[in-house]
């Protein structure tokens, strides 16, 4: 199991199968919301199709291909990250997540994909982390945007979204790039706190 600590209150956790039925209620509660922008709603109807999705995503965990983790906060389950595949060839991934409606606005999925950024580049030692967002989806590409990464193109159509294709805009960052702009951020940090101490 890997739990990573983002701050009080708000951590990730790799999925287990005991979490199904969290899981399937908070999909369940948020279908109109979701659907707007994720196209495997119609995949996860009942608990034998959670089942298979968790069963999946333990196969990832222990094949070494990355892991899907749980994003709880005060306590809830309150959504989902991850990594769609990882590379070891390349060392390299993809990022994925979605929050429940009820918890947006609070900067959660901004903390939790910052801590599954650094997870991939501190632990596994990466080097490219891509993220790809609807077009239109200005919540979703917001996250990249606030940490840095950079707009690497447009896929056009990329993924058929019910009744519709929708385009993707790429992200990506490389370990250099984070890691340099977290010293930068770091050495800030020391710099305002001298002030404030002078």
């Amino acid at each position: 199991m890997i739990r990573i600590a983002v701050e009080d209150g708000l951590y990730l956790k790799s999925l287990e199968l005991r979490e199904s039925e969290p899981l399937m209620l908070l999909i369940d509660s948020n279908r109109p919301y979701l659907r707007r922008w994720l196209p495997w709603l119609d995949m996860t109807q009942n608990m034998d199709e959670m089942i298979a999705f968790l069963e999946s995503a333990l196969r990832q965990h222990t094949s070494g291909l990355g892991f899907q983790a749980g994003i709880w906060f005060a306590g809830e389950l309150a959504g989902i990250i991850g990594y769609h595949h990882l590379e070891w060839a390349n060392r390299s991934t993809c990022v994925g997540y979605w929050l429940a409606e009820r918890y947006q606005g609070h900067g959660i999925m901004t903390k939790a994909c910052k801590s599954i950024v650094e997870y991939a580049f501190d632990d596994w030692h990466l080097n490219r982390i891509e993220i790809r967002c609807a077009m239109e989806n200005l919540k979703s590409r917001a996250i990249p945007e606030r940490l840095g990464f950079k707009i690497e193109g447009v896929m056009r159509e990329a993924e058929w979204l019910y009744d519709h294709y929708v385009d993707h805009v790429v992200y990506g960052m490389l370990a250099k790039q984070w890691l340099g702009a977290q010293k930068f951020e770091q050495e800030s940090r020391t710099v305002s706190t001298t002030k404030q101490k002078n």
